[in-house]
């Protein structure tokens, strides 16, 4: 199977796809973590950029990012708050989508729903987006927020996307 490669460094390459990875109906492109946090840095505002997520893995039609613990963003009671939780849910549905795509394509949110079930403490958040539905203009995603270790989501969200470009 033949696609364009994204390479760290912003260059494309022709060649086989990477083992496992499989063509989409988008053009075969298989992103790598290191091209998902050149998403963030390049398209995201400033203080979504102060979150210091990062891209831990990338799949077809899956991103996983790493929200840091940050005292910063805790509340009274110490955990951490509800809004920084729906700020990475939301992000992580553009880097999926993007993952899903083989590129980032300008996008907008259109819906959130998040259900908070117990406070994470001191610990990094796992941001698991997974997307339901992929469509030519909008995208469907379901997001797990997981404090690392967890057995079990703190928070879930579903998020729908409109596509832009």
């Amino acid at each position: 199977m033949h696609g364009l490669s994204l390479h760290q460094d912003g260059a494309t390459t022709k060649g086989p796809l990477a083992s496992g990875a499989g063509s989409d109906h988008h053009g075969g492109v298989t992103l790598m973590p290191a091209d998902g946090d050149k998403i963030l840095k390049d398209n995201f505002a400033a203080w979504v950029l102060d979150l210091g997520l990062r891209v831990e893995e990338l799949g077809e039609r899956r991103a996983v990012l790493r929200l840091p613990w940050s005292d910063r963003l805790a509340r009274e009671g110490g955990g951490l708050s509800g809004q920084a939780m729906m700020a990475a849910a939301d992000t992580a549905t553009v880097i999926a989508v993007s993952a899903a795509r083989g590129e980032f394509v300008p996008m907008t949110t259109v819906q959130q729903s998040t259900s908070f079930q117990r406070p994470i403490v001191a610990k990094d958040v796992l941001v698991d987006a997974r997307i339901t539905k992929l469509g030519r203009t909008l995208a469907f995603a379901d997001i797990s927020l997981t404090g690392e270790g967890d057995a079990e989501a703190a928070a879930k969200a579903t998020t729908v996307y409109a596509i832009l470009g």
